[in-house]
């Protein structure tokens, strides 16, 4: 009767990348995971939403250095950011229906202004991309420390474990990652909504008096001498800071083959939905704010007269939903609560931009090819994770603060948005010069026409930003963009001389004259007569076996017990007076090859199989030196013979229901061991 095969044990880190991440996903259920309207809106529109939540704050900070009256210029600068922000979305949705494949800003400034201005916006965005994970984790800390002090003094602690779960949430894949953060972003901006439209009912309409905590405090202006062009200078800080809301809008457009059929039309869609939400929250936070008198300094302890010893003071959105909902405290910690979740989900836009742009990068050859090929679950596994470890690094070095990391942001994505417009308008008027059709023509100027003023507008916006923000952090990630660009080239480089090296000699055909064979004995054993065996089966016309004299006496008795087991093959010792192995084989092979140039020279080296780490670090380490020797060696071939011990069994299980090794190739099955 035969016997049950034995259980094969799955690997324990196969197990924790399943129940951590699900089952692989086959490549043909790819079309599984594409994301409708419903889903894609929160998928990459979370950075945007999220954008209201501190962008405000950000100008009310930078004006509250010149006190009360800078302050009054507030919805005046939402204006102009939120105009900026219309013609932005204007723009990319051309950008949508004209280049569909994914490419974004890199393939339309590569198509049309060269690979150089494509390569900057690649790199510009990559940093852009990590910057944004950072500052939307580091906003959210802030956010949730405001009402959780523990939060607040491990703030660094938190945003690396958000990272994380993210980066998990993120390499289940896009589906999955998409549904779970549609519910939080569509609760935030209902929530949001809410606030909104009861605190002005409130203020405008029921003329009930509605104060913030902060609007009995007096603002004192750090400078109240800032006049003529350092007033100026002020305005078009706050202008550059305000301007954080528009990132997260290029995201949609790397994105457009995760959407459903018709992509363009559907990211088209999703892009208008969210530049109307974003710019009515962004605007509604403004108002409101100064509806109920808001006062929030750059530095409290100093600027906010009348407040009381010790006082913290909260987030704008905390303070709005404080003041609204007051007497109702369930609608302030929901307020929090979304507000939090939403800054959190926003990295999430990076996290699906990212991967993307930086498979087309690897694709032509400019990254990793590591980048290029999906994980197990169909998502961009290695783009997902360098993304994380990008953001935990600038997390880390800023200590989770906002204010320092926000002067790092929006220069990558101000470099992007004004090369693809000046792309696009090259496009357009490309393809005007062959077009006849007056219907068609019609709407390529039209097209051209509103890419125009989005490049006026994107290329002002980025003169600003450097202007105000270089000496305040922004050279950081100037110069970080230009180290991504310089290694990319350099990549690019290897990658094509790799090419030209391989595809340049054309093979002549000429065999070698003879194959010296060379198999490596430190002892007899099954391994090492297992490697002689299989070298035999080659059939070489010279065959010898070589060990290296290390020990006299050890010497001595192998080469008895060679001559006392019959082996017919003759066993060359090599002396090494220094006690080394890998240098007296290398310069045998050396003479052997110098001796008979035609010749290949086949070198078998017996290794060991094993299954636990710390097995590896005591076996294989003589052979893994000399075989990395060896392959620089030309006319010199490695051939790894592995002899598996029995833990190797454990480790990598075989579907060969409990045989033995070798026992299949002997003819041996399940019911013969009946």
């Amino acid at each position: 009767m035969a016997s049950a095969p034995d259980v094969q044990r799955p690997k324990l880190s196969s197990v924790t990348k399943r129940l951590l991440l699900g089952r692989p996903f086959r490549s043909d259920s790819l079309g599984h995971t594409l994301l409708p309207k419903r889903i894609a809106l929160p998928v990459f529109a979370s950075d945007a939403m999220s954008s209201v939540a501190y962008a405000p704050q950000e100008i009310f900070l930078v004006l509250s250095v010149a006190g009360v009256s800078a302050v009054a210029l507030t919805p005046f600068i939402g204006l102009a950011v939120a105009l900026v922000m219309g013609v932005v979305v204007a723009s990319y949705r051309q950008n949508v229906h004209a280049y569909p494949s994914g490419g974004g800003d890199y393939e339309v400034a590569t198509t049309n202004l060269g690979p150089t201005a494509g390569l900057t916006v690649g790199a510009a965005l990559l940093v852009d991309y990590v910057l944004t994970v950072a500052v939307s984790i580091s906003a959210a800390a802030e956010n949730i420390g405001s009402a959780v002090p523990f939060i607040a003094q491990h703030k660094v602690i938190f945003c690396v474990s958000a990272i994380a779960l993210l980066t998990a949430a993120n390499l289940r894949g896009v589906r999955e990652s998409g549904t779970a953060f549609a519910i939080p972003t569509y609760l935030f901006m209902g929530g949001m909504a809410v606030m909104l439209v009861w605190g002005l009912l409130q203020t405008l309409v029921l003329g009930r008096d509605v104060h913030a905590e902060s609007s009995g405090f007096t603002l004192r202006a750090e400078d109240n001498h800032l006049l003529g062009i350092a007033f100026v200078f002020l305005i078009a800080r706050a202008f550059s800071s305000g301007c954080a809301a528009l990132t997260g809008v290029e995201a949609i457009s790397n994105g457009v083959p995760a959407f459903t059929k018709p992509k363009s039309r559907n990211a088209a869609t999703t892009l208008l939905l969210l530049g109307t939400i974003a710019v009515t929250l962004f605007m509604g936070i403004i108002v409101l704010a100064q509806q109920l008198g808001v006062k929030y300094a750059e530095n409290p302890a100093t600027q906010l007269l009348g407040a009381p010893a010790g006082y913290e003071q909260k987030t704008l959105v905390a303070q709005l939903a404080e003041a609204v909902f007051a007497g109702f405290p369930v609608g302030f910690f929901f307020i929090a609560i979304v507000t939090a979740l939403i800054l959190v989900l926003a990295a999430n836009t990076a996290f699906n931009g990212f991967p993307v742009l930086g498979s087309i990068l690897a694709q032509d050859r400019f990254l990793p090819r590591q980048l290029h090929t999906r994980g197990d679950r169909l998502a961009f596994s290695n783009g997902i994770l360098f993304l994380s470890g990008g953001a935990i690094a600038f997390v880390v070095a800023f200590g989770a603060e906002v204010t320092q990391l926000i002067q790092l942001y929006i220069v990558g994505v101000f470099v992007s948005f004004t090369l693809s417009q000046t792309g696009m308008v090259r496009h357009w008027t490309r393809l005007l010069r062959s077009e006849t059709d007056p219907r068609a023509r019609s709407h390529m100027q039209r097209s051209r026409v509103i890419n125009g003023v989005g490049l006026a507008m994107t290329g002002t916006v980025l003169v600003i930003v450097l202007v105000t923000k270089f000496l305040a952090g922004a050279w950081i990630a100037i110069v970080a963009m230009t180290a991504i660009f310089v290694l990319m080239r350099l990549i690019r480089k290897h990658y094509d001389s790799v090419a030209e090296e391989l595809d340049a000699w054309e093979w002549d055909g000429v065999l070698p004259s003879r194959n010296h064979t060379i198999v490596l004995v430190s002892k007899i054993h099954r391994p090492t007569l297992r490697a002689l065996a299989y070298a035999r089966v080659s059939r070489p016309d010279v065959l010898e076996a070589v060990t290296v004299n290390v020990d006299d006496a050890d010497t001595r008795q192998l080469v008895r017990d060679w001559e006392a087991r019959g082996i017919p093959v003759p066993l060359k010792v090599v002396e090494s007076p220094y006690r080394e192995i890998t240098k007296p084989v290398l310069d045998y092979v050396k003479r052997v090859r110098k001796d008979a140039p035609r010749d290949v020279v086949t070198v078998f080296i017996p290794e060991y199989v094993v299954g636990k780490w710390w097995e590896q670090l005591l076996h294989n380490q003589s052979a893994l030196r000399l075989k990395s020797r060896l392959l620089f060696q030309p006319g010199v071939m490695v051939t790894s013979v592995p002899w598996q011990l029995t833990s190797s069994q454990d480790a990598e299980p075989l579907d060969r229901g409990g045989l033995p090794p070798g026992a299949v190739r002997r003819g041996l099955d399940g019911e013969s061991r009946g």
